[in-house]
């Protein structure tokens, strides 16, 4: 498979391990290149990365000496991304649960639809969780209001899904002008910002696997703590909401 120039396959990975090599191996199948940012992971994994990335020139391995978290991962390989020359990024977890299979077809509509974030809409299957299920209703609706006339023909079909095509330029510049979206905050509030910046929404189906403890999964995600962060970053969001309001107001009364 010939590399692709423009667009780049971008995989954060914290302690998810072995893993993460089944889904290198199938990001690798589906797309070149593919990029794995190791965020301070103490699994042994990176050995066994930089072993794969020796013998694959179309793979490479970036590790950061502690753990900062996923949009800090992200963030770093946004930053080599845009210095190599690329203008987009597909983002997918390391643990297995987003479809390798898929990275074609977004990679083919972010092609013809340059200035558009692709966002995967999950299809759940019997696996997964019924309280991750419905509690992330509740993030698709603080997301869509947030983002209620920011220019997008289309609404943000999942707000937490982080099997994404962004463009790089808006979404590094939307990070580098504030201090958050570092850590599980990451994939909501990238949405919400850049829909903010008239980058418009494409919603794609993806299916979702969750793997149980016996199958190898591993999840970092803890409800109190994350639900915490997700909370403060909607009223973080719904201020900033809130005082664009006037110019939102202006815009169409100038339309």
């Amino acid at each position: 498979m010939n590399p692709s120039a423009t667009h780049l396959v971008l995989i954060p990975s914290y302690n998810t391990g072995e893993k993460v090599y089944a889904t290198v191996r199938e990001a690798r199948r589906y797309w070149n290149p593919a990029w794995v940012i190791v965020d301070g992971s103490n699994d042994g994994t990176i050995e066994g990365l930089r072993a794969m990335a020796a013998a694959d020139d179309g793979l490479k391995v970036w590790a950061l000496p502690v753990n900062q978290g996923k949009g800090a991962a992200v963030l770093f390989g946004l930053g080599e991304a845009q210095k190599a020359g690329f203008t987009h990024v597909l983002t997918m977890d390391a643990d297995g649960q987003h479809p390798a299979e898929k990275i074609p077809e977004f990679m083919h509509v972010s092609a013809q639809n340059s200035d558009a974030m692709i966002l995967g809409c999950p299809q759940f299957d019997a696996s997964a969780p019924l309280l991750r299920v419905r509690g992330r209703r509740i993030s698709n609706w603080w997301a869509n209001l947030e983002t209620l006339r920011a220019g997008s023909p289309q609404k943000i079909g999942d707000s937490l899904f982080g099997f994404r095509v962004y463009p790089v330029a808006p979404l590094l510049a939307v990070m580098r002008q504030q201090r958050w979206m570092r850590r599980f905050d990451f994939d909501p509030e990238a949405v919400v910002r850049l829909s903010w910046r008239g980058v418009r929404a494409i919603n794609v189906p993806a299916p979702v696997k969750y793997f149980s403890a016996a199958e190898g999964g591993v999840s970092h995600f803890n409800y109190l703590r994350d639900n915490t962060l997700l909370t403060f970053m909607h009223i973080r969001l719904m201020t900033g909401f809130v005082l664009r309001l006037p110019l939102l107001a202006w815009r169409r009364f100038k339309s």
